[in-house]
């Protein structure tokens, strides 16, 4: 039987069995030690602005080059702050997206789904799983002390393989005056100015970190990396991102950080930089773990497996029902424990 000949019961049973022990059957308000971490790889595929300040450089740091070469190196840093806004975005368009579809579907008014709606940042429901995930404090007057939801998905910033000069792209620009099509002057307003970018086919190493999650937020997640495709500034004309998952780290800690990833995966050949090269990387990290007993490294065919079901995972009315339930359910124990 072929993984789109499964249904939604069987590719999730197979998903849990290859988390037993790292993912949890609902989520909790106190967070135990079981850790699931995402290895990806981000291959830029269009010129992406990576800034946050006015002067529109693009945000650089400098680090070691590698593990082996001790010289320190400039590299563009892709913030966990950019990574996090365009996945939470895109996991809430895919959720509402899912709502509607499940409703359309249904002739009777009074079995459809009804799902408060959900907005950053200034309208969070706290009862839906983006908000279950990434954490959510109240936006509501008149709400008093009602509990805040922790963040049950970690980011930290991604460092460019190569450095900075082998990365970043400078484009000129200027404005057009329609009426006399000429570029104009910067006294009308038409001043040239410039882009700073990341140049196309280019990599940067990233690690997202799980704490605490069901097989159906495992699911989720992975469908929510590999959806998203547009990030940093400007991306009506640019950003695209494509995301390809490496490896999967399972323990009760975090096996490795991005910056390590980056370092390591310097030394490896761009040709090189496979599955392989990376679960050989963390079995390395396994040994500097503080429960190595805990760490399970995926071998690249279950991370390919537990991938492809998660894409095949279809997200239904009983899906759809599952996530809100838990996350219903989590409020609950809160409010009890309050």
């Amino acid at each position: 039987m072929t993984s789109q000949q499964k249904d939604n019961n069987t590719l999730l049973q197979e998903i849990g069995n290859h988390l037993t022990g790292y993912a949890i059957p609902t989520p909790q308000p106190i967070i135990g030690a079981e850790t699931i971490q995402l290895i990806v790889m981000r291959e830029i595929l269009d010129y992406t602005v990576l800034r946050t300040e006015e002067t529109r450089e693009l945000n650089t740091v400098v680090t070691p080059t590698s593990v082996t070469k001790g010289e320190d190196m400039i590299r563009v840093a892709f913030l966990a702050s950019k990574q996090k806004a365009a996945e939470s975005r895109e996991l809430e368009r895919m959720l509402r997206s899912a709502v509607n579809t499940a409703n359309s579907q249904i002739q009777n008014n009074d079995q459809k789904l009804k799902i408060k709606e959900c907005f950053l940042k200034d309208n969070l429901c706290l009862n839906c799983p983006r908000c279950g995930l990434y954490g959510a404090t109240s936006t509501e007057s008149g709400k008093g002390n009602a509990p805040n939801i922790k963040h049950r998905i970690e980011y930290s910033t991604a460092f460019s393989l190569l450095s900075f000069g082998d990365v970043e792209s400078s484009v000129t620009f200027n404005g057009i005056d329609d009426a006399l099509q000429t570029t104009g002057s910067p006294k009308k307003g038409f001043a040239l100015g410039t882009r700073y970018a990341v140049l196309p086919a280019k990599l940067f190493p990233s690690v997202i970190t799980l704490r605490g999650v069901t097989k159906e937020e495992f699911v989720l997640v992975i469908k929510t990396l590999l959806a998203t495709k547009s990030y940093g500034a400007e991306t009506r004309v640019g950003g695209d991102v494509r995301n390809h998952i490496l490896g999967i780290a399972l323990g009760w800690e975090e096996v490795i950080t991005a910056l390590e990833l980056t370092l390591e995966l310097f030394d490896v050949k761009d040709s090189q930089i496979t599955e392989f090269a990376v679960k050989t990387i963390l079995d390395k990290y396994k040994g500097y773990a503080g429960n190595k007993d805990r760490v399970n490294i995926l071998e690249a065919t279950k991370v390919n497996s537990l991938v492809s079901n998660a894409q095949d995972v279809i997200l239904d009315k009983v899906f759809i029902e599952t996530i809100y339930k838990h996350i219903a359910d989590y409020r609950s124990i809160q409010t009890s424990r309050g």
